[in-house]
């Protein structure tokens, strides 16, 4: 198979948080690709429940041959090795050691019940659309046409306004 890019963002909000991101880093590297490029770490508060544990987000750039499907699964186990208690269930979010979302990669298009490329939220966040941008700024959304630099500008736009 081809190797192509596959952008990964990453959150924990328990225990030593950069510790937590750097092992998951780590393994990414070990089991799925190349990290080409990594974002700074940053401090976020928690988004859709209630915590007193701020967040480490990053994102980061990874080259891959790996069945995209594969790659899914892989995240899968590594947050259960990471001792992830459990996936969010319809919107109800909570604490986690580590969290690890495919964001995007390239123009594909998937939509199942186990995984959904683009990440269906990803422009909505900026936890995610701050380091996104810091890395890849011309990346373009391939539902919406737009680049991170873009929706990242709308997104700032909305909150200034109030609309979020």
């Amino acid at each position: 198979m081809n190797k192509y890019t596959v952008y990964l963002a990453l959150g924990s909000n328990l225990g030593d948080k950069q510790k937590n991101i750097e092992e998951t880093l780590d393994k990414i590297e070990e089991r799925i690709g190349s990290i080409t490029s990594l974002s700074a770490f940053y401090l976020t508060a928690p988004v859709g429940f209630q915590s007193e544990n701020i967040f480490v987000n990053c994102v980061c750039e990874v080259i891959t041959h790996i069945n995209i499907y594969e790659l899914f699964s892989i995240t899968q186990d590594i947050e259960k090795e990471m001792e992830r208690a459990g996936k969010s269930k319809n919107g109800q979010y909570a604490d986690r050691i580590i969290d690890i979302d495919l964001i995007l990669t390239g123009d594909l298009v998937i939509d199942t019940s186990e995984l959904t490329v683009p990440h269906p939220r990803f422009h909505t966040r900026s936890f995610v659309l701050d380091p996104l941008y810091e890395i890849a700024p011309e990346l373009i959304h391939p539902l919406l046409g737009k680049t991170v630099r873009e929706l990242r500008a709308e997104l700032n736009r909305e909150c200034s306004s109030g609309k979020q």
